[in-house]
Protein backbone atom coordinates (compact mmCIF):
# COMPACT_ATOMS: atom_id res chain seq x y z
CA UNK A 1 0.00 0.00 0.00
CA UNK A 2 1.42 3.30 -1.02
CA UNK A 3 0.62 6.82 0.59
CA UNK A 4 0.29 9.55 -1.47
CA UNK A 5 3.90 10.71 -2.03
CA UNK A 6 4.18 7.47 -3.44
CA UNK A 7 6.61 5.72 -0.17
CA UNK A 8 5.17 2.56 1.12
CA UNK A 9 3.50 3.01 4.38
CA UNK A 10 5.44 0.08 5.64
CA UNK A 11 9.07 2.07 4.77
CA UNK A 12 9.10 3.49 8.43
CA UNK A 13 9.55 -0.02 9.76
CA UNK A 14 12.00 -1.37 7.61
CA UNK A 15 14.24 2.19 8.12
CA UNK A 16 13.62 2.02 11.83
CA UNK A 17 14.66 -2.07 12.04
CA UNK A 18 18.03 -0.99 9.77
CA UNK A 19 19.02 1.82 12.18
CA UNK A 20 18.33 -0.53 15.55
CA UNK A 21 20.96 -2.81 13.27
CA UNK A 22 23.39 0.07 12.91
CA UNK A 23 22.98 0.90 16.77
CA UNK A 24 23.98 -2.86 17.58
CA UNK A 25 26.86 -3.22 15.05
CA UNK A 26 28.26 0.29 15.88
CA UNK A 27 27.85 -0.68 19.95
CA UNK A 28 29.63 -3.56 19.10
CA UNK A 29 32.35 -1.94 16.74
CA UNK A 30 32.88 0.45 20.16
CA UNK A 31 33.56 -2.15 22.39
CA UNK A 32 36.07 -4.13 20.00
CA UNK A 33 37.99 -0.60 19.78
CA UNK A 34 37.58 0.12 23.29
CA UNK A 35 39.49 -3.51 23.81
CA UNK A 36 42.54 -1.91 21.80
CA UNK A 37 42.96 0.88 23.79
CA UNK A 38 46.25 0.81 26.20
CA UNK A 39 45.98 -0.83 29.20
CA UNK A 40 42.16 -1.79 28.68
CA UNK A 41 42.61 -5.82 28.60
CA UNK A 42 44.90 -5.63 31.38
CA UNK A 43 41.99 -3.91 33.04
CA UNK A 44 39.64 -6.43 32.15
CA UNK A 45 41.61 -9.31 33.45
CA UNK A 46 42.18 -7.55 36.59
CA UNK A 47 38.11 -7.71 36.67
CA UNK A 48 37.59 -3.89 36.46
CA UNK A 49 36.40 -1.62 33.42
CA UNK A 50 36.86 2.06 33.78
CA UNK A 51 37.83 1.54 37.43
CA UNK A 52 34.00 0.38 37.62
CA UNK A 53 34.39 -3.50 39.03
CA UNK A 54 33.07 -5.85 37.14
CA UNK A 55 30.07 -8.01 38.73
CA UNK A 56 27.57 -10.32 37.32
CA UNK A 57 25.04 -8.06 37.32
CA UNK A 58 27.02 -5.41 35.29
CA UNK A 59 27.25 -8.13 32.93
CA UNK A 60 23.86 -8.66 32.32
CA UNK A 61 23.24 -5.46 32.07
CA UNK A 62 25.54 -5.33 29.28
CA UNK A 63 24.11 -8.24 27.76
CA UNK A 64 20.61 -6.34 28.03
CA UNK A 65 22.08 -3.37 26.12
CA UNK A 66 23.78 -5.22 23.46
CA UNK A 67 20.87 -7.66 22.86
CA UNK A 68 17.92 -4.92 22.85
CA UNK A 69 18.81 -3.23 19.98
CA UNK A 70 18.87 -6.87 17.90
CA UNK A 71 15.26 -7.37 19.32
CA UNK A 72 13.68 -4.23 18.63
CA UNK A 73 15.01 -4.76 15.05
CA UNK A 74 13.20 -7.19 14.89
CA UNK A 75 10.34 -6.31 16.17
CA UNK A 76 9.90 -3.23 14.53
CA UNK A 77 8.89 -5.61 11.02
CA UNK A 78 7.39 -8.07 12.97
CA UNK A 79 4.83 -6.10 15.33
CA UNK A 80 1.56 -6.12 13.66
CA UNK A 81 0.14 -3.52 15.53
CA UNK A 82 1.39 -0.22 14.08
CA UNK A 83 0.80 2.23 17.26
CA UNK A 84 1.86 -0.53 19.56
CA UNK A 85 5.14 -0.84 16.99
CA UNK A 86 5.78 3.29 17.03
CA UNK A 87 5.39 3.45 20.90
CA UNK A 88 7.84 0.92 21.94
CA UNK A 89 10.26 2.41 19.10
CA UNK A 90 9.58 6.35 20.72
CA UNK A 91 10.61 5.31 24.11
CA UNK A 92 13.12 2.43 23.66
CA UNK A 93 14.55 4.95 21.24
CA UNK A 94 14.57 7.64 23.19
CA UNK A 95 16.06 5.97 26.57
CA UNK A 96 19.00 4.90 24.24
CA UNK A 97 19.47 9.04 23.12
CA UNK A 98 19.60 8.95 27.03
CA UNK A 99 22.27 6.51 27.36
CA UNK A 100 23.99 7.96 24.60
CA UNK A 101 24.19 11.68 25.75
CA UNK A 102 25.94 10.20 28.95
CA UNK A 103 28.44 8.09 26.75
CA UNK A 104 29.05 11.24 24.47
CA UNK A 105 29.70 13.62 27.15
CA UNK A 106 32.13 10.89 29.01
CA UNK A 107 33.60 10.94 25.41
CA UNK A 108 34.31 14.69 25.37
CA UNK A 109 35.80 14.62 28.74
CA UNK A 110 38.30 12.37 27.86
CA UNK A 111 38.87 14.07 24.44
CA UNK A 112 38.38 10.24 22.47
CA UNK A 113 38.33 11.42 18.70
CA UNK A 114 37.37 7.48 17.83
CA UNK A 115 35.32 7.66 20.82
CA UNK A 116 33.16 10.86 20.24
CA UNK A 117 32.61 9.71 16.87
CA UNK A 118 31.57 6.61 18.14
CA UNK A 119 28.91 7.73 20.15
CA UNK A 120 27.98 10.25 17.63
CA UNK A 121 27.27 7.50 15.69
CA UNK A 122 25.17 5.88 17.65
CA UNK A 123 23.58 8.66 18.77
CA UNK A 124 22.13 9.77 15.47
CA UNK A 125 20.53 6.45 15.17
CA UNK A 126 18.85 6.41 18.46
CA UNK A 127 17.25 9.72 17.49
CA UNK A 128 16.27 8.94 14.10
CA UNK A 129 14.87 5.88 15.17
CA UNK A 130 12.70 8.22 17.65
CA UNK A 131 11.70 10.49 14.72
CA UNK A 132 10.85 8.22 12.04
CA UNK A 133 8.61 6.34 14.84
CA UNK A 134 7.09 9.49 15.54
CA UNK A 135 6.67 10.84 12.72
CA UNK A 136 5.09 7.66 11.01
CA UNK A 137 2.23 8.48 13.24
CA UNK A 138 1.32 11.23 10.36
CA UNK A 139 1.06 8.33 7.95
CA UNK A 140 -1.33 5.29 8.75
Amino acid sequence: MKDKGGERLEDWKIKISVLWLFYAVALTAYVTLEGFEPGALEQVMAGEMGGIKITPELMLLFAIIFLVPLVMAFLSVACPRDSRNRWANIVVGAVFVVIQILGLSDAVRLLSAWMILMEISKLLAAALIVWYAWKSKKKT
